[in-house]
Formats: C-alpha cells, sequence, structure tokens
C-alpha cells in the first residue's frame, strides 16, 4: 500500500514518513501541491493525506483535482485550521477524512485504517435502487431523484443522505453519523453534522410538501416520511 504525503513541513513530512513505514506502509513525499499533482498523474497510490496550507497549489485546490484525476482515491486532510467552516470547506473539496494538527500519530493509523476498510467495502458493493417514499437513490449512478426532479448533491451530502435512506425509521446520533458516514470522530465543538443535515434539507426537502429529515432536539435526525410527535 503506497500513501502519498504532501505537507510542505519536511519535519511533519519525514515524522509522518517513518510512522507510516514503520506500520508497513510505503511512503512517498511531496512538499508543495504541484509536486503532489504530479504524482498522482504518475503513480498508483492507496490514499492521500494531504496538508491545506501549501505552495504552488493549496490543499483544497489539489483536493479538487485529484477527485477529477481519480474520483474513489482517499484523502485524509491534515492542517491546523480546525473550526467548523475549514472542515465544511475541506469536505466540500472531497476530503473524506479531517485530522487537526497537532495530532497523535496513532489517530492518524486508525483513520487510515478505517478509510481503507470503508474503501474495500465500497468497492465490493452491489449498486442497486434506494426508494423511500418519492426518493430514489441509484447507488451505481449515484443520481438522486425526488418525484422525478433531479437532486444535485456533492460528495458528502450523497453519502449522508444514503446512510439516513439506509437506516431509515431509526434516530441517527451525530456521534453515528461522524463514525459512520466521515469515518471520524465527532467534535462536540464543532457543528459540522448540523450544517450538512440543513444543506440536505435544502436541497431534498425544501421544495416539497413532505418533509423527510427531522430533528429530534438534543438527540439526533430521524430519516422518515411521518413528523415526529
Amino acid at each position: 500500500m503506497n500513501i502519498l504525503v504532501v505537507e510542505d513541513d519536511e519535519r511533519v513530512a519525514e515524522l509522518i514518513k517513518r510512522g507510516l513505514e514503520e506500520q508497513g506502509y510505503s511512503v512517498t513525499l511531496a512538499y508543495d501541491g504541484q509536486t503532489g499533482k504530479r504524482l498522482i498523474q504518475q503513480q498508483e497510490f492507496t490514499l492521500v493525506i494531504l496538508d491545506i496550507i501549501l505552495p504552488k497549489i493549496n490543499g483544497l485546490e489539489l483536493c479538487q483535482q485529484i477527485r477529477k484525476i481519480r474520483s474513489s482515491l482517499p484523502i485524509i486532510m491534515l492542517t491546523a485550521l480546525g473550526t467548523t467552516d475549514d472542515k465544511v470547506e475541506g469536505f466540500d473539496a472531497g476530503a473524506d477524512d479531517y485530522l487537526v494538527k497537532p495530532f497523535d500519530l496513532r489517530e492518524l493509523y486508525v483513520r487510515i485504517r478505517a478509510r481503507l476498510n470503508r474503501s474495500s467495502l465500497d468497492a465490493q458493493s452491489l449498486g442497486f435502487l434506494l426508494k423511500y417514499a418519492d426518493l430514489e437513490v441509484n447507488v451505481d449512478t449515484k443520481t438522486v431523484t425526488r418525484s422525478g426532479k433531479s437532486i444535485q448533491l456533492t460528495p458528502k451530502e450523497y453519502k449522508l443522505l444514503e446512510y439516513m435512506m439506509r437506516n431509515a425509521g431509526r434516530l441517527l446520533t451525530r456521534t453515528e453519523i461522524a463514525e459512520k458516514v466521515w469515518d471520524t470522530f465527532f467534535d462536540t465543538g464543532t457543528n459540522f453534522i448540523d450544517v450538512y443535515i440543513n444543506y440536505l434539507r435544502k436541497k431534498i426537502d425544501k421544495d416539497f410538501d413532505v418533509k423527510l429529515i427531522h430533528t429530534k432536539t438534543g438527540m439526533g435526525f430521524i430519516f422518515r416520511e411521518e413528523p415526529l410527535t
């Protein structure tokens, strides 16, 4: 398994490299976004660890470009920027997970294993059509329609919707959503889960009489056709 680390701080990059090699991974380093992009175009990688603040091409832009080159390549962002807006921006750019500096290398190992396990399961899964009320999701093509109207979702919005549909009628806590949809640990100091729920509501529910996404105050969210009592 070859991991690409794009990090302009050479000391941090070498620390990550040594730690991952001790875990049995092969590691390639890039110290700027332009080199990282070139390596992605030239080599096959299992996963990318990507800093946001990079010379030549910043991490957010590079993440978007990687998604155009290899749409399913797992990407973990490492950054000193830890606010909700920063995380949302990272996820919107296409990142699969987000780890704030400073971090414990053991946590990085856990995140990598979780991401690779998820990618393996995704590759083995069989596609089919999910239906709930008048909402349809084609798992093969990742397309969404409601009452025949096409709905455009970002990758993270799509993953959130698919998970909620597969667990319709069940209360989903923010912790569960963070772990199952983002493969990350829920930080109670941020509200990025609520931000994405609101994004999804605007696209799935806003223009329709029957609402499917409901909030149970202080507990979490439920995907169901009937309103909560």
